[in-house]
């Protein structure tokens, strides 16, 4: 008998689920973006708003949802674009069937976002129409085409970032500098476009960096600006002692500007990396007003790796904390109250360790009133000679400042280190492509790797040895200018001028005192 079949038409639309033979109306969202904030962009985007809300609305088979938005917002991911994620989730949530959008760039560059997206809103039933490129996501050549464009799109974002790094680079060659004003403290932008000095922010540069030299350390100092309710870069209440030492390390306080000092490794992410090498930098000298003198910044540079030396014997209590010594035990001395309940109260300065241990330290106490004396003694005596001994630290200046033997040794080893890894290299690729003495080979690969691991350490011996050398450079630097500056021998004690120029103090048990000042010279003083 012949087969009698009989055909049942489909009643339902296969991706939305919705009868063909419904009237409810669908229920449409917008979506508009445009990717900077200027106002330019933002004049584009309220017309985008405007026009889609009139557009959705003009179709009689539609209801208008709403119109979601991203102002300066990127669109290679989207992970930050608050207004995609939520239309997205409204959407899943069974809130909207169509999503209309200028084209797919607008949606995203990202080619994994884009087709990750349209196939969650597609087993949702939810359609996304690109109308640029006349796409409706739900045909069948809807993916193919999407794929192809938003392929298309993604390289146009690799094009326009590695544009962008491009332009950047110029202009760092170039030594044109550009600060993130909103989180920097001290400088706006200004009317030729380079960095201006806020005179009010500049005060609170100045005084972290004081407060610092005056023996503050930065988690010190952040406590201090939190309680005086002082706003941070940022405008954030609380100072972090992060932000103190970022601004007491950066080289933009005193006119210089070391530029690309972090890149992008990543156009689809964004993501930055700090720059060790693999791109070039540029030092710009003088590049825009100073705030902080560049001897005093030296100065600075050169007290927070001493401190560091020190570790946890750092005291910051004092200008004299953690640089007295006792010649006796080399312990720091410290300070000690006598008396501190009644009116012969005085504060006296004694080796921590003299009561320590069976030998008890015979070197004497000090009042800061002698420590003070002292010094203004010691440094008239620096006065006398000052013309010789500036002209001795230009010389020891230009012994640091050589370094051409290291330069050579740093070549050699690193050619040697090139060498060892091809070594390395051409041992494994032999042990994987030819059957070997397993003993021998390990005997050899351990052989070069040593070798490799000890040239690498002598590497670091050398980059070492060239920053203590500039460190050096830097603190004779700043020692000479602050002789060269001073006028008249003080008749008063100063902090600053004890913090700028004594490295140390050492006192013996004949109660001589001698000062080591920071470039080099000692002064000796008897107690009386």
């Amino acid at each position: 008998m012949a087969k009698n079949i009989t055909v049942i038409p489909a009643t339902r639309n296969i991706h939305t689920g919705v009868e063909h033979t419904s009237t409810e109306k669908r229920r449409v969202a917008g979506y508009a973006r445009v990717s900077t904030d200027s106002e330019e962009q933002l004049t584009s985007y309220e017309a985008q708003v405007d026009y889609y809300t009139q557009f959705i609305s003009a179709n009689p088979e539609w209801q208008f949802v709403k119109v979601y938005t991203d102002e300066g917002i990127s669109a290679t991911n989207t992970k930050k674009r608050d207004g995609f994620n939520a239309m997205i989730t409204d959407a899943l949530a069974g809130k909207i069937d169509l999503i209309v959008t200028k084209s797919v760039s607008r949606f995203a560059r990202n080619t994994v976002d884009s087709l990750t997206t349209v196939r969650k809103l597609k087993e949702k039933g939810v359609a996304v129409y690109f109308q640029k490129e006349n796409i409706y996501t739900l045909d069948s050549k809807g993916e193919l085409l999407i794929t192809i464009m938003s392929s298309l799109a993604q390289e146009e974002s690799r094009s326009i970032s590695e544009n962008v790094t491009w332009g950047q680079r110029k202009r760092f060659a170039d030594g044109k500098v550009s600060l993130p004003y909103k989180s920097f403290l001290g400088y706006r932008k200004g009317a030729n476009g380079l960095p201006e000095i806020v005179p009010e922010q500049a005060e609170i540069v100045k005084r972290i960096y004081r407060l610092f030299m005056q023996g503050k350390t930065p988690s010190g100092i952040a406590k201090l600006l939190t309680a005086e309710g002082i706003p941070t870069p940022g405008g954030k209440v609380k100072w972090q002692s992060s932000t103190v030492e970022s601004i007491l390390r950066n080289e933009k306080y005193k006119g210089d500007a070391i530029l690309q000092k972090s890149f992008t490794v990543d156009f689809l992410q964004k993501k930055m990396k700090v720059n060790e090498g693999e791109v070039p930098q540029y030092y710009v000298e003088n590049s825009h007003p100073a705030i902080i003198p560049p001897e005093e910044w030296d100065l600075v540079q050169a007290e927070m790796a001493r401190r560091k030396e020190l570790g946890q014997r750092y005291s910051s209590t004092s200008v004299f904390a953690s640089t007295i010594i006792c010649g006796e035990c080399g312990s720091t001395y410290g300070a000690k109250v006598w008396h501190s309940t009644d009116k012969y109260r005085r504060t006296v300065w004694q080796c921590n360790h003299k009561f320590k241990g069976d030998h008890r330290c015979t070197t004497p106490h000090l009042y800061e009133s002698e420590i003070k004396e002292l010094f203004l003694k010691a440094f008239c005596k620096l006065m006398d000679v000052r013309e010789a001994i500036v002209d001795d630290c230009r010389l020891v200046q230009s012994t640091l400042g050589d370094q051409t033997e290291l330069d050579s040794q740093a070549k050699a080893i690193t050619e040697d280190i090139e060498i060892t890894a091809e070594l390395i290299r051409r041992c494994v690729d032999e042990n994987t492509f030819k059957v070997q003495n397993q003993a021998e080979y390990f005997e050899r690969y351990e052989r070069h790797t040593a070798r490799y691991e000890k040239l690498k350490r002598q590497l670091e011996s050398i980059e070492t040895e060239r920053q203590r050398r500039k460190e050096k450079f830097d603190l004779i630097g700043s020692f000479i200018a602050t002789l060269e500056k001073q006028g008249a021998t003080p008749i008063e004690f100063d902090d600053d001028l004890w913090v700028a120029i004594v490295d140390h103090v050492t006192v013996n048990a004949d109660e001589s005192v001698v000062f080591t000042f920071k470039g080099g010279m000692e002064v000796t003083e008897q107690l009386i």
